[in-house]
């Protein structure tokens, strides 16, 4: 789960990490209240969706596509008046950044955030490192910019020090931190106490991703959070009722909303083949061959190893929510759950729907026979296969 900028950090500033005064804000007319009511000379009006590269977006009217409103995601502005026209320029409209891709985002909030005095910029973040089961902190003098492109470019310029999450980030690993990154004076302690709080808030918080990006020190010597993003690991947060109440559904898919109303796993993707299969290894075995046979996946959708009648059907609507899909192909192994049930639940589903896409459906497993009987005298258009191979020819066929 992500969360926006504004809530990671009303987060991390209980853990004591610093950050800038702000107001998050829905109406242009509060964003001049709200650089009012900071009491500043320069504010950051900046726009507030789930993903990077805002700063170096473009805001486009979402009725007209062609019409570029302004370039730029966060702008400073230098009175209430300036920060109420960026606002209003913000809210409503279509963000497009490098990470949202064409379709964009359309902003419905605004952080206005009080002006930060910067002597320098730098990068810091923690993630798992599942090679060693261990979280790990990077951090970089570069920043601003994406790590990404710091590791292609000066890999010299990470550091990266794992830690045992049971006993918190160590005063000497911090220092080791602090000192890469060239901090001197109070600087040094200020970031030393920065790096311990943000360490400490990932692993309370059952973070899988929490960056600072920049991590600014200020002219008299403090380091601050002056950006903050943090995902959550969905399978922590029954623990954390309060962070899975900031979920912004604006923000998500809504396909992968509606699956997570039937714990079902789906992920949306760019291809036109629709997938449904029990079990993460073989969706993506499923996936993997349809691109062997020369198409793209429109979806990750895993139904879990209790495909009831309801889940299949619902996957199916999900499904069929993509307008690019144009065939479908089920691939389940009967385990737990028998073929001839799993086949039940494909034909209530198809009559259901009302599919109109071919469908290729292949079962293996406990009674498999019995399950392709049941398709084959369904009277319906379903193509069935015996191996994945050949059910991936078929349907690759079918829209070719």
């Amino acid at each position: 789960m992500n969360i926006h900028e504004h809530q990671a950090k009303q987060l991390l500033a209980k853990y004591g990490v610093a950050v800038p005064k702000g107001k998050v804000v829905f109406t242009a007319a509060d964003a001049s209240a709200a650089f009012t009511d900071l009491g500043t000379t320069v504010c950051a009006v900046k726009s507030q969706i789930h993903a990077g590269g805002r700063g170096k977006g473009k805001v486009y009217d979402p009725k007209d596509r062609s019409k570029l409103i302004m370039e730029g995601g966060v702008k400073l502005a230098k009175s209430a008046a300036e920060a109420q026209d960026y606002a209003g320029k913000l809210l409503g409209n279509l963000l497009v950044t490098k990470q949202t891709g064409e379709t964009g985002r359309v902003v419905k909030r605004v952080y206005v955030e009080a002006g930060s005095k910067i002597a320098r910029e730098l990068y810091l973040s923690i993630v798992i490192d599942r090679t060693v089961g261990l979280p790990v902190i990077m951090a970089s003098t570069e920043g601003g910019m994406d790590i990404e492109e710091v590791a292609e470019s000066h890999p010299e310029k990470i550091l990266k020090v794992h830690f045992d999450p049971r006993e918190g980030l160590y005063p000497h690993a911090a220092r080791r931190v602090a000192f890469f990154l060239g901090l001197t004076g109070d600087a040094f302690k200020s970031g030393v106490q920065f790096l311990t709080a943000v360490a400490k808030g990932f692993t309370d918080m059952d973070c899988a991703m929490l960056e600072v990006n920049p991590m600014v020190v200020t002219q008299d010597g403090q380091v601050v959070a002056l950006d903050a993003k943090i995902s959550f690991d969905d399978n922590a947060l029954y623990r954390h009722k309060d962070i899975e109440e900031l979920r912004d559904l604006n923000e998500e898919d809504p396909n992968e909303v509606e699956a997570k109303k039937y714990d079902l796993n789906y992920i949306q993707l760019d291809g036109e083949i629709g997938c449904l299969v029990n079990g993460a290894g073989l969706a993506m075995a499923t996936m993997d061959v349809i691109q062997l046979y020369g198409r793209q996946p429109a979806n990750f959708l895993d139904v879990g190893g209790g495909a009831t009648k309801d889940k299949v059907t619902a996957a199916f609507k999900i499904i069929l929510g993509d307008p690019k899909v144009k065939a479908i192909l089920v691939n389940i192994f009967g385990g737990i759950m028998k073929c001839d049930i799993i086949a039940e639940g494909v034909i209530a589903a198809v009559r259901e729907v009302n599919l109109k896409v071919p469908l290729v459906v292949r079962l293996e497993g406990t009674n498999v026979d019995l399950g392709k009987k049941k398709l084959a005298e369904s009277g319906l258009p379903i193509q069935s296969a015996s191996t994945l191979s050949e059910a991936a020819e078929k349907v690759v066929k079918s829209v070719s």
